[in-house]
């Protein structure tokens, strides 16, 4: 059995939701959480920020409110 059988693509799978009701109003993915971190400390972005952050957003969302599943 290949690995591809055994584990669907990246794209199908659903993000990590983690609740934080005290901190957050709205979603906000991980790699945006980092990419603000990182701009208040002023720190430039790489070439790769973007893509790094689109993969983390892809990952796990923060949200203040429950979602349904």
């Amino acid at each position: 059995m290949s690995d591809s059988e055994t584990h669907p693509p990246s794209e199908t799978k659903k993000p990590l939701r983690v609740r934080l009701p005290a901190f957050i109003n709205d979603e906000i993915g991980l790699g945006d959480v980092i990419k603000k971190v990182t701009y208040h400390a002023r720190l430039r972005p790489c070439n790769g920020c973007e893509q790094r952050a689109a993969m983390l957003n892809r990952w796990v969302i923060f949200s203040g409110r429950r979602t349904p599943d």
